[in-house]
């Protein structure tokens, strides 16, 4: 039994008496325990790889920061990996692919479905552990990289402005790029599937890169395979929906069977709730950079953002918390959420 049940409350529709709060990236470089355990070790895939590790570093935040869910220590990555593309992860550089998708015979030859899901052992067990030993504290989230952010990162081999490689292929063979896609959703929701064996509460979809793409191109080759994931889990978990850039879509995207939708600082609460209604469960929005600010002007922002939005939301940031922001600040704009009633 959950002690503290808001998050899954508020993501499930039910009214709440204030929103619950948590942060993309909370389990990270703000905290110097964090930092203590990433300094230790060879480097970033060895913490994602270590269950034991994973899971500490997943509840640090909950123990220092008081937020009201906790998302498991894991990457993207995990799913092209355990499909035949190994990642190297290059310090302040981001994600390498030594060999990259470029023939139809190289999408062929890749690990597919719950094949390839079963290559991620490690990260099902990083769930057990830390199910266990977060004891019903708050609920623990499951997350992967949408179809379309994987699709990109297996063509590009690294991160990119404009993912051009991608959609080169989009554009020029869309049928090699759909085939590519629904290979890498069979696989994802496989994952997914079996992370909610494992203990997550709820599952969220990072679509980093759906910005690059305009809008009929985001319904055609990232929204349906998203889509398809959500209705795959939706029986049994909540599915929130992060689709950056696609601000576009929302209409589209809340009527998927995702229950939230999650939002960035460039978008309008007010608007949105216009457009999208009342009882829409939203997540997020407040700049990331705000945290820099003073005290007294972060508190004031975050107010003004829960009072925009009003019932049936999730308090985070627009995107994840950045590394240098000043642990105390992160910490006035949780307990500012916690402390808000409607």
């Amino acid at each position: 039994m959950l002690k503290n049940d808001l998050f899954l409350r508020v993501a499930k529709g039910e009214a709440t008496e204030r929103p619950p709060v948590w942060l993309m990236r909370q389990a990270g470089r703000i905290l110097p325990q964090y930092r203590a355990i990433r300094n230790s070790l060879s480097g970033f895939k060895e913490l994602v790889e270590r269950p034991e590790l994973a899971a500490e570093v997943t509840i640090q935040p909950v123990d220092e920061l008081g937020v009201d869910a906790a998302i498991i220590f894991s990457d993207i990555l995990v799913i092209p990996e355990a499909m035949g593309l190994p990642y190297e992860m290059v310090e302040k550089k981001g994600p390498r692919f030594p060999k990259t998708i470029e023939t139809a015979k190289d999408i062929e030859q890749l690990l597919v479905g719950d094949a390839a899901a079963e290559e991620l052992q490690y990260v099902y067990e990083a769930l057990k552990i830390t199910k266990k030993e977060l004891d019903g504290r708050v609920p623990l989230i499951g997350f992967a990289g949408a179809p379309f952010t994987i699709f990109c990162y297996m063509i590009e081999g690294q991160g990119s402005k404009t993912f051009s490689k991608a959609k080169k292929l989009m554009y020029q063979e869309p049928e090699l790029a759909h085939l590519l896609l629904q290979k890498i959703t069979d696989t994802t929701l496989a994952y997914l599937k079996k992370k909610v064996a494992a203990g997550a509460d709820l599952i969220q979809l990072f679509d980093s890169w759906a910005g690059v793409l305009r809008p009929a191109d985001f319904r055609a080759f990232s929204l349906p395979y998203m889509a398809r994931i959500a209705e795959g889990l939706s029986s049994s978990v909540p599915v929130t929906i992060f689709a950056k850039g696609a601000w576009h879509s929302m209409s589209q995207m809340a009527a998927t069977s995702a229950s939230v939708l999650g939002c960035t600082w460039t978008q309008n609460p007010k608007q949105l709730r216009q457009e999208l209604g009342q009882h829409q469960v939203l997540q997020g929005l407040l700049d990331p950079c705000a945290l820099y600010a003073d005290p007294k002007t972060i508190e004031a922002q975050a107010i003004q953002m829960l009072k925009d939005f009003g019932p049936h939301h999730i308090a985070n940031l627009g995107h994840g918390v950045y590394p240098d922001t000043p642990l105390d600040n992160v910490k006035v704009f949780v307990d500012t959420v916690k402390n808000f009633r409607y």
